[in-house]
């Protein structure tokens, strides 16, 4: 395969049921692996960037991510997957264009617990993308955690953090990409629902791979908007 040192655009995928769905959609012709895991180079439209199989959690998340940079110098970092959407605040299905992510499992004990959450937060500049957005897609703020979401974290998710939903690996990648001061692109499909009582998705993990499926194909097919967007802006 191909060796790139430089390209403008790289994808980090999360959960390997994610990563297989990307593999079905564009197949390949081969992929390529680190410690840190599979990529390939691929096509979206117009572009040529790189698919990266960045793994599930925080800490693969940020090492991944950080890879990537150091490898392929890109221009913009995308992250596309899904999240646990919270009743009342996010629909099933839909996209949601990340403005801003919180760690909510940081704990500081010994000094001033949101001066820690403040540090692990980040921005994420989505102005270039101007107002229309596609279908089923709105701009939202996300948390992270290395866990799924537990409905008895429902209240301070939504009136602490004020998200609407939250996922294991977006806070750890927009942290980095803050760091280097490299634009990032998260859109994450709410694939289950979680409320004050109940997870839909608790034991029951085949439920969400059949959603799956069908939020990253929509993911992919939107893809091609915000690329065109990056160029034009």
């Amino acid at each position: 395969m191909e060796y790139r040192s430089s390209l403008p655009f790289v994808v980090l995928i999360s959960a390997n049921s994610e990563w297989r769905i990307v593999l079905e959609i564009l197949q390949p012709s081969e992929t390529e692996s680190t410690p840190l895991g599979d990529w390939f180079n691929g096509t979206v439209g117009t572009h040529d960037l790189v698919f990266f199989h960045s793994g599930w959690g925080k800490t693969r998340s940020a090492a991944s991510t950080q890879y990537v940079i150091d490898r392929w110098q890109p221009e913009l970092v995308i992250n596309l997957g899904t999240c646990g959407g919270l009743e009342g605040f996010a629909k099933l299905g839909e996209t949601l264009l990340v403005t801003r992510t919180i760690m909510y499992d940081v704990f500081e004990r010994m000094g001033d617990n949101q001066q820690a959450i403040n540090y692990y937060s980040a921005e994420l500049n989505t102005d270039w993308i101007g107002s229309t957005l596609p279908e089923n897609t709105r701009r939202a703020p996300l948390a992270s955690a290395d866990q799924d979401v537990d409905f008895r974290n429902f209240r301070t998710l939504t009136e602490e953090f004020g998200v609407p939903a939250a996922d294991w690996e977006s806070a750890a990648i927009a942290w980095v990409l803050k760091t280097h001061g490299i634009k990032g692109l998260i859109l994450r499909g709410v694939s289950d629902i979680i409320s004050r009582t109940n997870s839909e998705t608790d034991n029951n993990h085949a439920l969400w791979q059949w959603r799956v499926d069908k939020i990253m194909k929509n993911l992919l097919l939107d893809l091609p908007f915000y690329l065109d967007k990056f160029r034009n802006r």
